[in-house]
């Protein structure tokens, strides 16, 4: 790779993989008070039909926002600089807004975070559905209905035809989020996004939640993005990890090389930070010590150098900020200048 030059997610991983969405530098910036400031900061990463692509990170990391720009539902005033995001090479940055209407819910869905209020409370959960299926396609009230309910039936809510003339508040948590999950499938997008798609979920729910966009995904053969800050999840149904943090890739790679041998300081600290199976009763868990940077003020470096246990006070962390580069044949991506150090500290660990 020519120096300087930024290494293309969609190029490094294996030829024969296909992006049905691939985002390219995208940048989203929101007013401040010393003129703007990005949210989303040149982020690229990549999703093939068939495949469950994790975006993880804490709270602020831009994983949520990340695909709102994709979508165009940036919330005012915030908005899109630069970057692309490809549909199967259709660039959503630069569609009409009525064209961009038309991609949204038919080839491009999202399953939003809580269902509660993602759902209209007037509305019953089928006219919901209806809804969508008509501003979409040329279909009748009656066949609509008819596809409404088999949705449903996919979803796994019990008795479809009696519940699909239910309101949402007739539905429990898991139902919800099932009936937001059909309405995002019914017409059968190449490409859906699942925010968070277990918040305020028990925990068998959850796992019925999980295994069903699985099953979903195996079926259709869309591409499935999974936002997330559980990495239990990430262990059990991802094939690839984004890890972002202050609106930056960290880290990119298959979920089994990201999870054996994380290669940013980032990914490293959270997988410290959450309980193991064989982790001896009463041990402390080792937090991340600090916060977050402001990203209307960020370091000069890398941003999570105040934070790092390998490069917190190092010179160049701290004044330069380091690229995006391949490592390991070209199928990982980590943005650290002292990755090696880090997977040295990890084969001496082991």
């Amino acid at each position: 790779m020519p120096p300087g030059e930024k290494p293309d997610p969609g190029q490094v991983e294996a030829k024969h993989r296909i992006p049905a969405l691939a985002v390219r530098g995208l940048t989203t910036v929101f007013p401040g008070p010393d003129g703007t400031f990005p949210i989303v900061d040149d982020v690229s990463l990549d999703v093939a039909r068939g495949e469950t692509l994790a975006v993880v990170g804490e709270s602020g990391s831009g994983k949520t926002m990340t695909f709102h720009s994709v979508l165009g539902i940036v919330p005012h005033p915030g908005r899109v600089a630069s970057g692309q995001a490809l549909l199967d090479g259709v660039d959503l940055l630069k569609l009409a807004p009525h064209e961009l209407r038309k991609k949204r819910g038919s080839e491009i869905s999202i399953v939003f975070q809580d269902p509660l209020t993602a759902l209209n409370p007037v509305f019953t959960i089928g006219d919901q559905i209806v809804e969508v299926l008509r501003a979409h396609t040329r279909i009748s009230k009656a066949a609509a209905r008819k596809r409404a309910i088999e949705v449903l039936a996919r979803v796994q809510i019990p008795d479809p035809h009696r519940r699909v003339d239910d309101f949402p508040h007739q539905f429990s948590g898991g139902m919800r989020q099932r009936a937001l999950i059909a309405m995002a499938i019914a017409l059968e997008p190449k490409v859906l996004i699942a925010d968070e798609p277990t918040t305020a979920l028990d925990v068998t729910v959850q796992a019925q939640v999980l295994e069903l966009l699985r099953d979903l995904k195996q079926e259709t053969g869309m591409g499935l993005i999974l936002i997330t800050h559980d990495l239990g999840v990430v262990a059990r149904y991802a094939d690839r990890v984004a890890v972002l943090y202050s609106g930056r890739v960290m880290e990119l790679g298959s979920a089994d090389h990201v999870f054996d041998q994380p290669r940013h300081p980032y990914t490293s600290a959270l997988f410290k930070s959450i309980p193991h199976l064989d982790t001896p009763a009463g041990s402390d868990l080792t937090p991340i010590e600090g916060q977050p940077p402001n990203p209307a003020a960020p370091p000069l470096g890398c941003a999570f150098e105040p934070r790092c246990f390998v490069g917190h006070g190092d010179q160049l962390c701290a004044s330069k900020p380091p690229p995006l580069e391949a490592i390991s044949a070209g199928a990982r991506l980590t943005r650290c200048w002292r990755w090696r150090e880090l997977d040295d500290m990890s084969r001496a660990a082991s």
